[in-house]
């Protein structure tokens, strides 16, 4: 038999209440959205779904204290990117600039707006198409390759100066078409893969 609810409050309320339809409700309406967002974050299929099973575990052993008046969806995506820190955490130190990424991953989704980041993501996806050509290739080296400012300036056969020139006019031209947040958006879009200088 399927379920479905009205509401958030209705259905919150019968989550606190154990009822085990809800869960199943949760679980099917919510694992493959987490689950996209979860390997956006970390970009590694078993790990993404084991941070969605711990998600949906923890919401069932705390379901007594969920708040009826907030959004079960961003509650949803906020524990998966706390998990997400979590199993970061673990799994590695982080260094001063994966630091820096991380508060702006904060930043990036503190809005309680999945479906605006959502856009967000698209909007940068379509700013980094249309940048020019060389500035592109060097930003894309840079943020979805992992390289070095050294290493790109060797593999292009032009100077750290052009390399750095290249991807601050990046920048400076996505903030323009899609966020002050770009930073955390790019994180959200290529992983831990950033470049150090």
């Amino acid at each position: 038999m399927s379920y479905s609810y009205i509401n958030n409050t209705e259905f919150i309320k019968n989550l606190k209440e154990g009822d085990e339809n809800a869960y199943v409700y949760l679980v099917k309406t919510y694992h493959k959205p987490l689950f996209i967002y979860a390997l956006s974050l970390i970009n590694d299929h078993a790990q993404s779904e084991d941070i969605v099973q711990i998600v949906f575990l923890k919401t069932w052993e705390f379901r007594k204290r969920l708040n009826s008046d907030y959004s079960i969806k961003s509650f949803l995506y906020k524990s998966t990117y706390n998990e997400f820190i979590n199993q970061y955490h673990k799994n590695r130190a982080l260094s001063e600039l994966e630091k820096v990424y991380t508060e702006a991953i904060g930043e990036a989704i503190d809005d309680d707006n999945t479906e605006l980041l959502e856009r967000k993501i698209a909007l940068v996806t379509e700013g980094i198409k249309n940048l020019p050509r060389k500035c592109k290739e060097t930003f894309l080296l840079s943020k979805k390759e992992g390289l070095t400012n050294i290493e790109i300036a060797e593999h292009l056969n032009v100077s750290i100066k052009t390399v750095e020139g290249q991807i601050t006019k990046a920048y400076n031209l996505l903030r323009k078409t899609a966020s002050e947040k770009i930073k955390g958006i790019l994180f959200l879009m290529f992983g831990k893969k950033q470049a150090r200088t």
